[in-house]
C-alpha cells in the first residue's frame, strides 16, 4: 500500500505528482504494475478524485504511466525512461544540496570532506 504525506503549504496535486513519481522511479511501485482506479487511489490518499485524476494525468504526460482503455493505468516498463527520471532526480537533489551548503558557507573541499566522513560511518 502506498502512503502519502502532505504539506498544507503546497498544492496537493503537485505533492501527489512528486510522491507518485518517487514511488515509481524508486521501484516501490514496480514497472508494469497496475494502479488502483482513480477513485480507489483517491480514497487511499484521502484526496478528491479530481485531484488524483489531475496528478495522474500529469504523470501520464511524462510517460511514467500509461492507460489501457479497458484495463486501467499501468507503470511504464521502459527502463531507459525510468533511469532518465532517476538521474534527473538525483541531479536535482545534489544541486539543491550544494546550493544550500554554499549558502551556509561550505566550499567544495569541506563538502567532500564531510561526505567522505559520512560514507565511512556506514
Amino acid at each position: 500500500m502506498i502512503e502519502f504525506d502532505f504539506d498544507s503549504n503546497r498544492p496537493i496535486y503537485i505533492q501527489l505528482v512528486e510522491q507518485l513519481e518517487l514511488y515509481i522511479i524508486s521501484g516501490k511501485i514496480p514497472p508494469g504494475s497496475r494502479l488502483p482506479s482513480v477513485r480507489d487511489f483517491a480514497l487511499q490518499a484521502k484526496v478528491n478524485p479530481n485531484t488524483m485524476q489531475r496528478a495522474l494525468a500529469e504523470i501520464e504526460d511524462s510517460k511514467l504511466i500509461y492507460t489501457e482503455r479497458t484495463n486501467g493505468k499501468f507503470i511504464t516498463t521502459d527502463a531507459t525512461l525510468l533511469n532518465k527520471y532517476r538521474e534527473r532526480f538525483i541531479t536535482n537533489r545534489i544541486q539543491d544540496f550544494l546550493s544550500e551548503m554554499s549558502t551556509l558557507g561550505f566550499d567544495q573541499k569541506m563538502i567532500i570532506k564531510y561526505l567522505k566522513l559520512q560514507g565511512g560511518n556506514k
